[in-house]
């Protein structure tokens, strides 16, 4: 198999789905504040060094970032209580459903393409979406 051709093929489709499943959204957050919540999302913390080195900017950089996502009430920090010069990032209630928004698929929508397949074809795609998961996960 061309993994090239599939890799194109594969690219072409999640944008189509994504362009036409997605939930809309009037937060008016950067595409790297996005980010930012999605790694506290999948991490549940992290420290400010821990985000500049993730998204490959300055300590300062990465500071202002978190800086605005605390005006926003989307995160929290929090000292360890073993060592108070650690402060972790958190994700609030609300940045947790602001994250959902901006990088998952509206449920609605989803619900509305699944109900055209059988369940032969639910599964497959489950097991593929599974597959995929997992082999991503184990590479990054």
């Amino acid at each position: 198999m061309n993994l090239d051709k599939l890799s194109e093929s594969m690219n072409q489709n999640w944008t189509d789905i994504y362009y036409n499943l997605h939930e809309r959204h009037d937060d008016h957050l950067t595409h790297h504040a996005v980010r930012l919540l999605q790694y506290l999302e999948k991490n549940q913390s992290a420290t400010i060094g821990t985000l500049a080195h993730f998204s490959n900017v300055s300590h300062n950089t990465a500071s202002e970032h978190v800086k605005r996502l605390l005006q926003k009430k989307l995160v929290q920090k929090q000292r360890n209580s073993q060592d108070e010069r650690k402060v972790y990032v958190t994700l609030t209630a609300e940045g947790e459903d602001v994250v959902k928004r901006h990088t998952r698929l509206d449920p609605k929508k989803l619900q509305k393409v699944l109900q055209q397949l059988n369940e032969d074809q639910l599964k497959l795609l489950e097991d593929a979406f599974s597959m995929l998961s997992q082999a991503a996960k184990s590479c990054f």
